[in-house]
Parts: structure tokens; sequence; C-alpha cells
């Protein structure tokens, strides 16, 4: 079926196209009853006014809506992220194109190129491993582009992180300070920044209290649940199993929650907070990030970009906090 046009509904509602187009776009000088009948010739053809081709025709066009693309939508941390660049879009009368990478550069560019072809004003991005000067051409035709969890290799632009390094070395050294001297690190990606950094924290409080790092602790790579556990399983048929884990992110630790017996026969420090984290037995230990508050700071820098703000590029770095709850300080028997 042909979709309605502006002329179909000034033909049903009697008046020219102009007054079609004031009544849709809410335009003064039109009568009430007029936009009463323009008003329900809209309704009963289905009409739907065409953003794109208005936007086209505008001197300086723009289409109100911004890309964000994330690693997992699908992982809690990165939904309330989305959410939280939504409601700030919402308050400016903006809509969000959201997609996924599963952190695959050829996804990821994909993605990008499906919403710069879509005119997106701006674009929000959890950066995949790898270089990005792709991303200049678009940045160059007016597209301001910020990073959010992750800084993008060779792009200088807006940033939004947190204190990784630190907040993992704070974490490894709680368990330090309960008496665990073998603490296992399980870890995502290694490519990915964030899992550098928090790798880097894990080393730093091991030196900090003159342990050796062994390599036989550590698993890098774990992308699943299934992973996970599998990394567990590996963990503890070691001849000296570690007494204590150090899980760099969220669906990590889950998995290594459903494999662990109950109540659970080592320590555990999270990175990243679970919902009923503190129902567990023993309570889970984290370190807790704000994707809510990531969101909302990446958000506010886009639309000051958009804004025509043409400052230097600013680097945020958010403080994490650590949230003590029992399972870091847990002894087997």
């Amino acid at each position: 079926m042909k979709r309605p046009t502006m002329k179909d509904v000034a033909r049903v509602a009697g008046v020219s196209p102009m007054t079609v187009s004031r009544v849709v776009s809410g335009g003064a000088g039109v009568s009430p009853g007029t936009a009463a009948r323009v008003g329900q010739a809209v309704r009963e053809l289905g009409y739907q006014r065409n953003d794109n081709a208005r936007h086209l025709r505008q001197k300086n066009p723009g289409t109100s809506t911004i890309g964000l693309v994330v690693d997992d939508l699908a992982n809690p941390f990165y939904a309330l992220m989305a959410r939280s660049v939504e409601d700030e879009a919402h308050r400016r009368g903006y809509v969000v194109l959201v997609g996924s990478t599963n952190d695959e550069p050829r996804r990821e560019r994909e993605v990008i190129a499906a919403f710069t072809a879509r005119r997106v004003d701006g674009l929000i991005i959890v950066p995949t491993i790898g270089g990005h000067g792709f991303l200049k051409r678009p940045m160059a035709a007016g597209t301001p582009v910020v990073c959010v969890d992750r800084p993008a290799e060779g792009l200088a632009v807006d940033t939004v992180t947190v204190d990784n390094r630190a907040a993992a070395e704070r974490g490894v050294g709680h368990l330090l300070g309960h008496g665990h001297t073998r603490i296992g690190y399980l870890g995502d990606r290694f490519g990915i920044w964030t899992q550098q950094e928090r790798y880097r924290g894990y080393l730093d409080a091991l030196a900090a209290h003159g342990i050796a790092e062994d390599p036989d602790l550590v698993r890098h790579e774990l992308r699943s649940h299934h992973e996970a556990r599998a990394a567990l399983a590996g963990l503890r048929a070691l001849p000296e199993p570690p007494t204590a884990l150090f899980s760099s992110n969220d669906l990590i630790t889950m998995g290594v929650l459903d494999a662990l017996d109950h109540p659970a026969p080592v320590a555990i420090v999270g990175f990243d907070d679970l919902p009923l984290a503190d129902r567990l037995d023993p309570p889970l230990t984290v370190v807790s990030q704000d994707p809510v508050a990531l969101g909302s700071a990446a958000a506010d820098l886009l639309f000051a970009r958009i804004g025509g703000d043409r400052s230097a590029p600013r680097s945020v770095i958010l403080l994490t906090r650590f949230v003590v709850r029992g399972s870091g300080g847990f002894r087997t028997r």
C-alpha cells in the first residue's frame, strides 16, 4: 500500500498542503476548526511526517537522534548505561539509536556506518579493541564522538571512564589483607582497555605485598558463563589452588558464582555489583561502578559538543565504591 502523503491529507481535509504542514509541525496561524479537520484526516489516512526529508531540506540539517554503541546490550551494566543516555536525550528532545558490537571491530564499523548513514547528530561509543581512525572522517564531517567506559585508540575525543586500576588494586588488597596470598585472577579479553587496567591493579596489589605473580593463577579471555566456570575448574584442579579470586567483571562473577559450592569454598571480590549480591552466602564484596553516572556524563559531553562546544577533548574519570559485604574475608576451614 502506498504511504499517504501530505497532499493526500490536504485533499481529504479540504485545505492546502501548506496548511497541513503548519498543523503537523505545530505552527501558528491555523484556526481550531481547520486544525481539527487536518487532525481527523491524518488519523484516517495513517499519515506520518517524513522527518528525514524535512531535515534534508533544512539549511543546517539535524535529525534529533544520537547513536549509542555498546559491547553487549544484554549485559545489565550496559543496559543501565543505555537507559541513562536515553533519559538525558529524552530531556533534550532526542531519540537514541542503540547497537551492540560484542567487542568485534568489524561489527562496530558496521553499526557506526549505519548510524552515520542515518545522519545522527552525535555518537557515544564503548570502543572495541583496535584502532579507531575510521571515525575521523565522520568527525571531520561534523559528527561529534564521545567514548565511554574505555578510550579509543588513536582518537582525541571526550572520554568518560572510572578509576579501574586503583579500584582493582583496592579489591585485591582487601583479599591480601585477609591473609590470602594465592589469589586467582579471572579476566575478560585482555585487549580490552578496562581489562588491562584491572589486571595491572591486580599486579600492583601483589607487588605492594611483596608477592610475585603466579601465571598459573591467571585466566584471561573469558567471554561467557561457560568459560568462567571452566576457568574456575582449572584453578581448583591446581596442586595448590587459590584460596581467593578476583573477578574482573559482572558476567564473569556470575559464571563463577554458578559454579561455586555454597557456602563458597574460596573468598571472592568482583568488579561490578550484582543484583541481590547482599543476599548471597556470604554476601558478595564488590568494586561498584555506576553505569548511570557514566551514561549521564557521556551524554552531557556529547550534547555540549552538539551545541557548539569546540574546547579541547576532556577526560572524565569517575570514582568507584568499594562495598565490603563478607565474601572477601571468607576462609576455608
